[in-house]
């Protein structure tokens, strides 16, 4: 073990919707054990004797020693006896280390386990009681987590993302880490205002590209500066788990004065409630069906559509063909007038009847709506296999199909999202040159917001579906809204000191 101060780095995470039908097991996470886990942190420097991170400037250095990080593309709620093993082979790892002085969680706070409400306070618990009071726990973590008391109490800082699409995942993780660093080399001992908020809207309408979010968010920076002050975090929540915690919150971590922490505390959860009727979709939006129509009449191209009920990136199963039945319906499509993309829709069967096939067999097919029936019925289509990827470290094999003369979709072997241009590039597929490209997501990221000459966002069925009111929770607390609009609420504090 170093003589320099110690911090293992593990980690595991997951976005589970507990309306989805799939489950998620061991094959779904990639798990990064030791120095392969290193990738997610650039920002670490080499030291003589390993990983270790200039902590503030004052030459003091402390060591990172990476123990495992597990992470899964969202999806249906995990496994027990998957988070069992994952859970034991971080604490297992930990153990060997013991003792150390602090633990960077990498997390992203939207785990559902079959049987636990709470997964992250689960693990971040069974950590505490290993590692000890005295050693320091900092967790990273998506704004679109769900953070409870429990988790709270037991972490000693925190940090989470101000950007929806993440673009600073990066550089929260290493904020946690250089915090974490501070906190050891200067004896620091943080405490935490923390106060929820009940609010509990979906991301597409919590972007930090639209207002009101980007002001809330760009203003979190100036308390930042404050003396005394950590990190202030505000999370939307992950509005798709029907669980106690879900709700927003804010989260101040800081070395100052109380008062000061719960002030600032206070100001930022009012400043999201008095907003709260402002967040809306800021794209224009409605049915597949209209979305469709509006596509075929835009004198523009290419139009991105978002299937967001099937978001796989949101826990949506990504095995839906709602936007696939309505663009076969279209003359204009079928007879090549106008072309359309769809990536992708995942089913095992179709791809493998594709790939015995052979590229330019003409086959009839039955795809999708295995993994979800009760939101959309699977389709029959006929058209001919144009080509085949195989050894996608996601998808698998993926097989392009056309269905007329004017429409290709991406059938893949398992759930993927399609959000960067190599993606369709490496099927030899064109979205820059389709007149409609059609993807399982809410909110574009940033290379599809580039290649969009105009975006709409279907509002369909499934797993995510976007009319959040309409869906049936059982443990989430009331009131809240958007489900409950006549209430009145000032923030509580609630603080917690190391």
């Amino acid at each position: 073990m170093s003589e320099k101060p110690c911090i293992a780095m593990v980690g595991m995470a997951s976005e589970n919707c507990t309306f989805s039908s799939g489950i998620t097991r061991m094959n779904d996470f990639e798990v990064l054990r030791g120095v392969a886990q290193m990738g997610r942190y650039p920002f670490l420097q080499k030291g003589d004797d390993g990983l270790a991170f200039n902590a503030s400037g004052d030459g003091g250095m402390v060591a990172f020693i990476p123990v495992l990080h597990a992470r899964a593309l969202p999806g249906g709620v995990i496994e027990a006896a998957t988070y069992a093993s994952l859970k034991e082979e971080i604490l297992a790892g930990l153990e060997a280390l013991l003792p150390l002085d602090a633990v960077y969680l990498d997390l992203h706070g939207a785990m559902h386990v079959a049987g636990l409400d709470d997964a992250e306070a689960d693990l971040v618990g069974a950590i505490r009681h290993l590692v000890g009071e005295s050693c320091l726990l900092g967790a990273s973590m998506d704004l679109h987590g769900n953070v409870s008391e429990t988790l709270v109490r037991t972490v000693d800082l925190f940090s989470a993302y101000r950007t929806a699409p993440h673009l600073d995942e990066e550089a929260t993780r290493e904020k946690v880490c250089g915090l974490l660093s501070r906190c050891l080399c200067e004896g620091i001992r943080p405490t935490r205002a923390w106060v929820p908020i009940p609010v509990l809207l979906p991301g597409e309408m919590t972007s930090t590209l639209d207002e009101p979010g980007q002001s809330l968010y760009a203003g979190l920076s100036s308390f930042d500066a404050r003396p005394g002050v950590l990190d202030v975090s505000l999370w939307v929540g992950y509005v798709w788990a029907d669980e106690p915690r879900c709700h927003a919150c804010v989260l101040v971590t800081g070395t100052g004065e109380v008062d000061s922490l719960q002030s600032i505390a206070e100001e930022v959860a009012q400043r999201y409630w008095d907003q709260r009727e402002q967040f809306r979709f800021n794209v224009p939006h409605g049915s597949m069906n209209e979305c469709v129509g509006w596509a075929i009449a835009d004198q523009v191209k290419p139009v991105v559509i978002s299937d967001s009920g099937d978001n796989p990136t949101a826990g949506g199963v990504g095995n839906l063909p709602l936007a696939l039945r309505y663009l076969v319906s279209r003359e204009v499509l079928m007879h090549g007038k106008k072309t359309a993309i769809v990536a992708g829709i995942w089913d095992e069967e179709a791809v493998r009847q594709c790939v015995a096939s052979g590229v330019d067999a003409e086959l009839e097919l039955v795809i999708g709506s295995t993994s979800d029936p009760r939101h959309c019925e699977p389709l029959r289509i006929v058209g001919t296999v144009e080509r085949f990827v195989d050894n996608d470290p996601v998808a698998g094999r993926q097989v392009v199909f056309r269905i007329g003369k004017g429409i290709q979709v991406v059938l893949t072997e398992r759930r993927k999202p399609f959000h960067y241009f190599p993606e369709f590039h490496l099927l030899h597929l064109k979205p820059e040159q389709s007149d409609i490209v059609v993807v399982k997501m809410g909110y574009l990221v940033p290379d599809l917001q580039k290649l969009a000459s105009k975006a709409y966002l279907a509002l369909t069925d499934g797993a995510v579906n976007q009319h959040v009111e309409r869906v049936e929770y059982a443990q989430i607390s009331r009131p809240m809204f958007p489900f409950d609009r006549d209430f009145a609420w000032s923030p509580e504090v609630l603080l917690f000191r190391s």
